[in-house]
């Protein structure tokens, strides 16, 4: 497979306040890579870090086999990575369709039409709230929102904060599926989850961090399946 992100002693943080520790870690292609770990390990910091919202001190950052560490956010959209993040990420005050507009405010009228009408094919619950604010959605909804938009940049490269926390388990496993689902599209994903059983049953590999370093990486199913790892990370192993 072709590596499309290859990360290699990363530090990074937050000013001077260092949170991650010599991160190894790469993303082929295609694939679907979920990152877990405690809370407070380093998680949203990595890929806040990888799309230029964290501080960058050190180590490689390659993406389609270019050196972009350190790159401002605004240079990785136009490589065509996007970014949802976990909170703030739609604009309340706006409706459905308005956010969505906000997501290719640069790009030809036409263009945004097409990829509007294409987003809301990938999330069709949001197309009978259209003209709904994005303050009346429920969180789920907010966050098919949130991925919606960012889908109309055209991104090859989706990096995800934590999509399904403080949701429903239906709306958990719902939009683990649709971004699932985005693979068909030809989307590469990098997820940050708290709910990892649930993400890593649907990724190709997975990362477990602690205290801001890699511990293990591997096969996602097999890391659902190690008892030692299920013990320490993904919580009873009889479940």
């Amino acid at each position: 497979m072709t590596r499309l992100l290859d990360i290699r002693e990363l530090e990074g943080g937050y000013d001077s306040v260092q949170i991650l520790y010599g991160i190894d870690m790469h993303v082929d292609e295609g694939e679907f890579v979920t990152v877990i770990g405690p809370n407070g390990c380093g998680k949203s910091t990595l890929i806040k870090t990888i799309f230029g919202i964290a501080t960058y001190y050190r180590g490689d950052i390659e993406y389609g086999g270019k050196q972009v560490s350190g790159w401002r956010t605004d240079q990785l959209v136009n490589l065509g990575i996007a970014y949802v993040p976990q909170v703030d990420n739609v604009f309340p005050s706006l409706s459905v369709k308005e956010n969505l507009q906000m997501g290719g405010n640069s790009l030809p009228n036409n263009t945004l039409i097409e990829r509007i009408e294409r987003s809301l094919e990938m999330f069709p619950d949001l197309r009978s709230r259209e003209h709904d604010l994005a303050a009346s959605l429920s969180g789920g909804e907010r966050q098919m929102l949130a991925i919606s938009r960012a889908l109309i940049s055209n991104p090859k490269f989706l990096l995800l904060d934590e999509p399904t926390a403080a949701l429903s388990p239906l709306y958990q496993q719902q939009i683990i599926e649709r971004i699932d689902s985005l693979r068909e599209t030809g989307i590469t994903i990098l997820i940050v989850e708290q709910n990892a059983r649930l993400s890593l049953a649907r990724s190709d590999r997975g990362y477990i961090m602690a205290s801001g370093k890699v511990v293990h990486s591997g096969d996602a199913q097999h890391i659902l399946t190690d008892p030692e790892i299920g013990e320490y990370f993904l919580g009873s192993t009889g479940h």
